[in-house]
């Protein structure tokens, strides 16, 4: 993690939608990094979200990267629209198609920076042999497909063992930690090696997003330095 900058990405997931512009600009004033964009398809997860209307409504709301989660069965179908609705990362899963590199190498021929998720129960190991090719790998810290989950603890060895492969292969991605992230428990995931912290309920459940993403910041100084 040396030379990095440890970075928060607001999920707009637990967003109030009737405002999302001005919730957006809300966490970009509170300090956030990036604004985190969870699309769900109602078959690779329990549940149906955003598309690309909604990425272009964010792309207006902020100068913020757009850190977009595509959580979709066969995301190679969707990447151009995803990158032409306005996105600066496009992160999909191992789990979702049998062409990850294709879909990787697609993201970049974009001109965008691409990553991989890989679920609670998918080894470290299926980042692997991407490894030195990936801008972002995302481990997941709940089963991904609803906000306001709890953290599921093994991620901790999970995000150790990423780190650990992303190292040895001298890659420049973030390893970022989506699922459960609080004040309480954001300095444990940077501790295992995470660096960009995804947080819904956590930031948009608050009453000022400000201090809440000023306390998270503070958790990390205390215990990192």
């Amino acid at each position: 993690m040396e030379g990095k900058k440890i970075k928060i990405s607001p999920s707009i997931l637990s967003a109030d939608f009737t405002r999302l512009g001005e919730e957006i600009k809300a966490v970009e004033a509170a300090g956030a990094d990036y604004i985190h964009i969870d699309v769900m398809d109602g078959q690779f997860v329990p549940n149906i979200t955003i598309g690309p209307l909604l990425v272009e409504a964010a792309r207006r709301a902020t100068e913020l990267p757009l850190d977009v989660h595509l959580m979709i069965d066969r995301p190679e179908r969707f990447i151009e629209d995803f990158a032409k609705a306005g996105s600066d990362i496009i992160t999909i899963h191992a789990e979702a198609t049998p062409h990850l590199h294709r879909c990787v190498q697609a993201i970049k021929e974009c001109g965008l920076r691409a990553g991989i998720s890989i679920n609670p129960s998918t080894p470290a190991s299926a980042i692997e042999p991407l490894a030195d090719y990936l801008d972002l790998v995302l481990v997941m810290s709940v089963n991904p497909g609803f906000g306001g989950q709890r953290f599921i603890d093994s991620a901790l060895s999970k995000i150790k063992q990423v780190r650990a492969i992303l190292d040895n292969a001298n890659s420049v991605a973030e390893l970022e930690v989506d699922g459960g992230i609080k004040v309480g428990n954001i300095a444990q995931a940077a501790k295992a090696g995470a660096d960009v912290f995804v947080a819904g309920s956590a930031v948009f459940g608050s009453d000022d997003y400000k201090k809440t993403i000023a306390d998270m910041r503070r958790e990390l100084e205390r215990d990192l330095n």
